[in-house]
């Protein structure tokens, strides 16, 4: 017979409150070879990422584990910071400064709990510290700003398998993506104009992370979704068509992905122009490997080696007070109708919302 989860905090009576899971995809414990392939086996044996038959997979993921982590501890140690991975530190920074903002707005306090997909701390992990708090109202975040079935729906597949062994389900709300959000789109425009205040200004690189071109025919929103943000962005800071474009960078294997690729599409810039660019990931919540090795460091060399006059790349949003309100919004219009927003817009507070 099933054995069902318990927990104190479940006994009728209990103070019940409302309560914010944020999801990140995950990064290595340390940048060395064993921690780097413990990783991305966990990570590349997720059916949402790799769409393959086992059979046919499994056996090039064990020769892939046998070469691929040495090269990629490599990577992680160009980046890594005395604090840790820049992934796990930033996520950290970013729930912190989520914390803080949503329980000063509606004065009681809302547990925040940051999880990753894969590695530590897992999904698991953050369900039970939100439990243990008395959390039974459960609103999962994923930091992916578009959807893919390949990151936000992996984050539902694992919050759904770790609840399905609790005797008492939390009331759960879950966000799909937040690609058009206004204050998004903001926070971005405003990171660009700021980075234009210190730089010189130049073309607009919007590079996504890219996935396979056959989950797009499977019909994956992901694509429309970057093309959707870029579009926003553009408008936001008034660009003119041929003064920005976007990409789609990570590739990995042989089959064909989301097009153009970041780095042909910077072999082209180098050789014809324009030679000087600006280069932000929008499809990052925070600066990790994708953007701090392949982007500001792989990326920018090659480019300026193959002919390229500038390349400058806005960070990510990290913590930043743009991005802690944008989320802050995000959190409030999801939540509409429990108790705590219900209390707040009763006050009659003047909440920003991405509504408006």
């Amino acid at each position: 017979m099933p054995n069902y989860l318990g927990h104190a905090h479940s006994e009728l009576g209990t103070p019940q409150r409302m309560g914010i899971l944020l999801v990140n995809l995950g990064t290595p414990d340390a940048p060395h070879t064993s921690a780097v392939r413990k990783f991305l086996r966990e990570f590349l044996s997720d059916p949402r990422v790799i769409e393959t038959p086992r059979w046919l997979w499994l056996p090039i993921l064990h020769v892939i584990l046998r070469f691929r982590p040495a090269r990629s501890a490599a990577a992680y140690r160009q980046i890594w910071m005395p604090e840790g991975s820049p992934l796990m530190v930033y996520s950290q920074a970013l729930s912190t400064a989520v914390h803080n903002s949503v329980n000063k707005l509606l004065q009681t306090d809302v547990p925040v709990a940051l999880a990753m997909n894969y590695g530590n701390p897992s999904i698991e992990a953050g369900l039970t510290e939100l439990e243990s708090a008395g959390v039974r109202r459960l609103l999962v975040l994923p930091l992916y700003p578009q959807y893919s079935g390949t990151t936000t729906a992996s984050v539902f597949d694992r919050v759904t398998r770790s609840l399905k062994r609790h005797r008492w389900l939390p009331e759960l709300r879950f966000v799909n993506d937040y690609h058009e959000q206004p204050s998004y789109i903001d926070a971005l425009a405003e990171s660009v104009r700021n980075h234009w205040l210190q730089h010189e200004r130049a073309h607009l690189l919007m590079s996504f992370h890219g996935i396979p071109k056959r989950y797009l025919i499977a019909g994956d929103p992901y694509r429309h979704q970057c093309e959707q943000t870029a579009r926003l962005l553009a408008e936001a800071l008034r660009l003119n068509e041929g003064e920005w474009s976007m990409s789609f960078q990570s590739r990995v294997g042989r089959e064909e992905w989301a097009r153009p690729y970041t780095d042909e599409l910077l072999a082209e810039y180098a050789s014809k122009g324009p030679k000087r660019l600006t280069v932000i990931c929008p499809g990052f919540a925070v600066d990790c490997l994708e953007t701090l090795e392949e982007i500001a460091l792989r990326n920018r060399e090659d480019f300026l080696g193959k002919g390229g006059t500038s390349f400058d790349y806005v960070p990510a949003l990290n913590a930043g007070a743009a991005h802690v309100q944008a989320l802050t919004d995000l959190v409030l219009r999801q939540a509409r109708g429990w108790p705590e927003v219900a209390a707040l817009s009763n006050e009659g507070a003047n909440v920003r919302t991405a509504d408006g």
